[in-house]
């Protein structure tokens, strides 16, 4: 058995060791809470101090600022003494001058009211410098009207090209080596025209020299002109006018004038090579820059109708290249028929480039060749003639409109409203343009002013 006493000190001991780990878990927990205090301290600590650095800066920018706000009124003090200097200086100056202040609280005066636009003398003024600087801009054009021309014409000739070009894109050539090639194609063509037409026109000048006395002789053997030359004496003014030494000078400066127009033809010539090969070159970058302009809502409209436009008129040209080319291949046949074969390739080519010229240029191509046609007998003259007026009717009612049809869709009566007009506008240049001019303004009106018409 236990003794009494052993039990008392087991029970004391077992009560202070109770006690004693409530005061270290107790002693634990206030420890924990102030370093959490502690932590908390610091925190706060260098939260305090970011915002006393932010002061810090806030305060130096304030500071530059109002260094800066005392240089700029030390400046505009400075300024206002100038003024009152210069004020003091007037004054002086009004007070020698004996300048009386009339309206001292009105100083100036108050401003008027603006010109009224309704003005007539304004409206007046500004009218008359409208048509002024709209008379300067007509007479400006129409001193260009030379240049403006040929730039048309270079254009009408590179859009006609163009689907040459294509052509031999789509054979597998870049577009710059297609250029080169159609360029070289149409300087081929011009020198073996020159080459072809030049001898014809130099033999029938001969021959018009070599035949003159008997010319002359046949006049004065004729009794209508003998009776006609005793009446009006028309054979001794002209023998009168041949003698008179004045004759040599005007036939001088007849030459000069005929050298002239050669060399602003040959000129003209060469512009129009050079400009259509850099139509030619250039015409995609042209088309975009000049799509560009257009707004963005409206670019892709714009620049499928004018696509179009430009397509047909290279439709037109090549479509009159082919009228043309079967009227010279038929002439040149026929005229090796009826025995003119040492001028059939000339005039094959005179017909094929008259041809070009709407309405007319097929009568002048018959009458050139009819006129060539008499010099070598009556009957090959009448011959020519009456080919020529037939082979016009089978192409205007049967050759060209199966040609032109796909090229250009253009009423027959706007075709002969257009040439009229344009004859009248810029003649032959004129005359040219003026049919794929009007095919693309049908299709313009058809596309947009007939079609919002429809939408109305």
């Amino acid at each position: 058995m236990t003794p009494p006493g052993d039990d008392t000190s087991t029970a004391t001991t077992d009560a202070d060791l109770a006690e004693a780990t409530r005061e270290a878990e107790s002693a634990a927990a206030k420890a924990e809470a102030a370093a959490g205090r502690s932590e908390q301290a610091a925190t706060n600590a260098d939260t305090s101090a970011d915002e006393a650095e932010d002061a810090a800066d806030k305060a130096e920018t304030s500071a530059g600022r109002a260094g800066s706000a005392a240089y700029d009124a030390e400046a505009a003090a400075v300024q206002a003494g100038a003024a009152a200097e210069r004020a003091d200086e007037d004054v002086d100056i009004a007070d020698e001058l004996l300048i009386e202040e009339r309206h001292p609280s009105e100083g100036m005066g108050q401003p008027g009211p603006p010109i009224r636009r309704g003005n007539p003398f304004t409206f007046g003024f500004f009218a008359a410098l409208g048509v002024l600087v709209a008379w300067g801009l007509w007479n400006a054009l129409g001193q260009a009207r030379s240049v403006l021309i040929l730039l048309l014409v270079s254009i009408f000739i590179a859009v006609g090209l163009n689907p040459l070009v294509e052509w031999f894109m789509r054979r597998g050539l870049k577009r710059g080596l297609s250029v080169g090639v159609v360029f070289l194609l149409m300087i081929l063509a011009v020198v073996g025209v020159g080459f072809a037409i030049v001898p014809v026109v130099t033999d029938q000048i001969d021959s018009l020299i070599k035949n003159a006395p008997g010319y002359i002789d046949l006049l004065q053997k004729s009794k209508t002109l003998t009776n006609l030359n005793e009446k009006y004496k028309f054979l001794d003014k002209a023998q009168e006018y041949i003698q008179d030494p004045a004759l040599a000078q005007r036939a001088f400066g007849g030459i000069l004038g005929v050298g002239k127009v050669v060399a602003n033809a040959l000129f003209n010539t060469f512009t129009i090579l050079v400009l259509t090969l850099y139509f030619l070159a250039s015409l995609p970058s042209v088309k975009r820059a000049a799509y560009s302009l257009v707004p963005n809502t409206r670019r892709k409209r714009v620049s499928i109708l004018g696509d179009e436009v430009l397509g047909r008129v290279g439709g037109y040209v090549s479509g009159q290249f082919m009228v043309a080319l079967c009227a010279g291949v038929t002439m040149f046949v026929f005229l090796e028929i009826v025995g003119l074969r040492q001028y059939a390739v000339a005039l094959a080519i005179v017909v094929m480039f008259c041809d070009f010229i709407p309405m007319v240029g097929g009568f002048i191509g018959v009458a050139v060749v009819s006129l060539i046609g008499f010099t070598g007998g009556l009957w090959t003259g009448i011959a020519c003639l009456i080919y020529g007026i037939v082979y016009q009717q089978i192409e205007n009612y049967v050759v060209a409109p199966r040609i032109m049809r796909r090229a250009v869709d253009i009423p027959g009566a706007v075709t002969v409203i257009a040439a009229l007009l344009g004859g009248a506008l810029l003649g032959v240049v004129g005359a040219l343009l003026a049919i794929p001019s009007a095919a693309a303004l049908l299709l313009i009106i058809r596309e947009v002013w007939v079609r919002k018409a429809d939408a109305s």
